[in-house]
């Protein structure tokens, strides 16, 4: 009977210490722990560690805190200034409450990600497209507030939204380039003309200059004709001074009527 007894006891160690060992739970130092005894919700949850819970009353269920990353499927959509585009976006998220995560939607990543197919809809319907291209900083917070509205009510917190890419029609795609082309043409004829304003105010300045000096006019054609000398051509062709042409137009006597010629009759009907 003793024997029966110390094996009873043995028993029941056993038993109490495998009872004991079942309730024993690990959270990871990323995890919160939601506890339910007898299906009511514990208010506070399991930090990171050992931790236990009573088998056969009570069951946990672990929440990841960490940061997670979804991508947003690409969205259909037509601008206010009726250009139909396809966008997609990545959410940033986190888990701030893993009682009203587990408590208040069953599934809260499939909610966020329909909230967030929702909200970049509507914020394509809202822009144009120049804001869709240029100024994706304001409609990533405008779409960060939309997600981020009804989700707080999850149990969960939106950290970041941007728009990854916006695809345009092939057609839009060619205008836009004729566009940008036809840009840097005038913005290159533009500055060409500017170029030519420059040159032509210096050229003006250069030549009234050498209007007051005549010397400097002289030293100019002079080293003119080194530039050309030193290029080892065949011909070569120096300027002749004004200032001589007017000295022999000035020195040379007035010309006298031609000599008649010799066929010509004389006023007297004689040859």
């Amino acid at each position: 009977m003793t024997v029966t007894i110390i094996a009873a006891l043995i028993a029941i160690v056993v038993i109490g210490a495998l009872w004991l060992l079942s309730g024993a739970r690990v959270v990871s130092q990323f995890e919160r722990g939601v506890v339910f005894r007898f299906g009511r919700v514990s208010s506070t949850p399991r930090q990171p560690g050992l931790t236990w819970i009573t088998p056969g009353m009570e069951k946990l269920r672990k929440v990841n805190m960490q940061i997670i990353t979804m991508p947003v499927p690409a969205q259909d959509g037509i601008t206010r200034d009726n250009v139909s585009v396809r966008v997609d976006a990545v959410v940033y998220f986190r888990v701030v409450d893993p009682v009203k995560v587990v408590v208040d939607v069953q599934d809260y990543l499939q909610a966020v990600s329909q909230v967030a197919q929702t909200s970049l809809r509507s914020i394509i319907g809202k822009s144009e497209l120049d804001d869709l291209l240029s100024n994706r900083e304001r409609l990533n917070e405008g779409l960060e507030l939309l997600i981020d509205s009804p989700a707080l009510g999850w149990g969960v917190q939106i950290d970041r939204v941007e728009i990854k890419d916006v695809a345009l029609p092939e057609a839009m795609k060619r205008s836009m380039s004729r566009q940008a082309e036809a840009e840097r043409e005038r913005r290159a004829r533009v500055i060409s003309a500017e170029g030519e304003l420059q040159a032509s105010e210096k050229l003006a300045q250069a030549a009234a200059a050498m209007a007051d000096h005549p010397a400097a006019l002289q030293l100019r054609l002079l080293e003119t004709v080194v530039q050309v000398a030193s290029e080892k051509n065949s011909t070569l062709i120096l300027p002749f001074p004004v200032e001589l042409l007017r000295f022999l137009d000035a020195n040379t006597p007035p010309r006298g009527p031609d000599p008649p010629s010799l066929g010509e009759p004389t006023r007297g009907g004689q040859r």
